[in-house]
């Protein structure tokens, strides 16, 4: 998926204690170098690497979040 120069750029949502969201449709080069992708309109992408789905987020973070509240 290369861009043109005419191609918008990608907008990416940064949350605190969340996932990164982005426009997609995306592909995603993994550390180990292998390529996962998404045709979604936007993608959460895994920060805290929890999820089961990584490099996609499956809200794991959630459970982390609501263990520090109860202390």
């Amino acid at each position: 998926m290369p861009n043109s120069p005419s191609d918008p750029p990608r907008r990416i949502k940064v949350q605190r204690r969340g996932p990164l969201l982005v426009e997609g449709p995306v592909e995603v080069e993994l550390e180990d170098g292998t390529t996962v992708s998404s045709d979604r309109f936007r993608v959460a992408l895994c920060t805290c690497r929890r999820s089961r789905r990584y490099p996609w987020c499956d809200t794991s973070h959630r459970d982390r979040e609501q263990d520090r509240n109860r202390r």
